[in-house]
């Protein structure tokens, strides 16, 4: 179905487009992006607010989703007769419910929850017809070129897209003061870090996140934002540490709450604190910042 986005639809380029989700793609909602070729046209990351629109301003024969988190991939089912593409890492959780479980990690009763909530609220659909790709792919759409920049650490296969040199789509990247999510058991700390180093080097004339920023013009405030966004791994590190300096186990860094502030009350919330106070405990002990004083408690050296 076509449908009409108004002002909401901010064009680019001739060729690309942002489709601005509820509260500048604040989730649930999101910014996807549409990308129209002489050949063929796709929409990126068709988020929630596409099904209560109705639809997009063109007909798209492809979907691409730059990872399969709920949010992401939400509209998925509702362009039956378009091809769905997903980076290779990502893809079994376009291909059944299980497998999108499966890169939460949850187990028992969240699980449970978590999946129902998928199911109604973003309206998962199986895509078992997806198609995988790799880092550097090109999608040539007739015109206009989308390139695939394999970028994990969110997801094993997050990956953002670079159409023709002037927009830069960067998806869970989204360089807001919250900073980088790696709650999930498929979510990389070193990964994370090592995908923003690579993605600082990007040269666009424009970026846009799927959540709240929206569109960045210019290189200069795109590396700003950056960088900010980068240092909130450090500080997050650094919180933690001083929280050692008495012994505690996993459940107390998730209890304490480092990543969501304490109003924020999602299901999620209790396994994303504790997988990610996990990552930073991992590293304390890499470098020998932290020890293991009884099994499960951790103390600042």
């Amino acid at each position: 179905m076509l449908a009409s986005w108004g002002d909401d639809e901010r064009k680019l380029t001739d060729r690309v487009s942002v489709l601005v989700g509820a509260k500048n793609g604040s989730y649930p909602s999101g910014n996807s992006l549409l990308v129209r070729g002489d050949g063929e046209s796709v929409v990126i990351d068709p988020s929630i607010d596409v099904i209560e629109r109705g639809g997009v301003p063109i007909p798209v024969d492809a979907v691409l989703n730059s990872h399969s988190h709920e949010d992401h991939i939400a509209c998925n089912g509702f362009f039956k007769n378009a091809r769905v593409h997903i980076h290779d890492a990502d893809l079994p959780g376009l291909q059944s419910i299980d497998g999108m479980m499966d890169i939460y990690g949850y187990q028992g009763k969240l699980r449970a929850d978590f999946q129902k909530l998928i199911c109604e609220q973003f309206h998962y659909t199986p895509r078992r017809d997806a198609v995988g790709f790799t880092d550097g792919h090109v999608f040539d759409l007739g015109g206009v070129k989308v390139e695939a920049v394999h970028l994990p650490g969110h997801t094993r296969g997050h990956s953002g897209f670079r159409i023709s040199n002037d927009v830069f789509f960067l998806s869970d990247i989204d360089l807001t003061g919250f900073g980088p999510y790696y709650g999930d058991v498929w979510s990389d700390l070193e990964d994370f870090e090592d995908s923003l180093r690579r993605v600082r080097e990007e040269d666009a004339c424009w970026y846009v996140t799927f959540h709240h920023k929206g569109v960045i013009e210019g290189r200069a405030r795109f590396v700003e934002l950056v960088d900010s966004f980068r240092a909130v791994i450090d500080r997050r590190h650094e919180a933690m540490l001083e929280y050692l300096s008495e012994p505690r186990a996993l459940e107390d860094l998730a209890e304490h709450r480092f990543i969501y502030r304490p109003h924020v009350d999602h299901v999620f919330v209790p396994a994303v604190e504790r997988r990610s106070a996990e990552l930073h405990v991992d590293r304390m002990l890499a470098r020998g910042e932290a020890r293991e004083v009884e099994p499960g408690r951790y103390l600042r050296t």
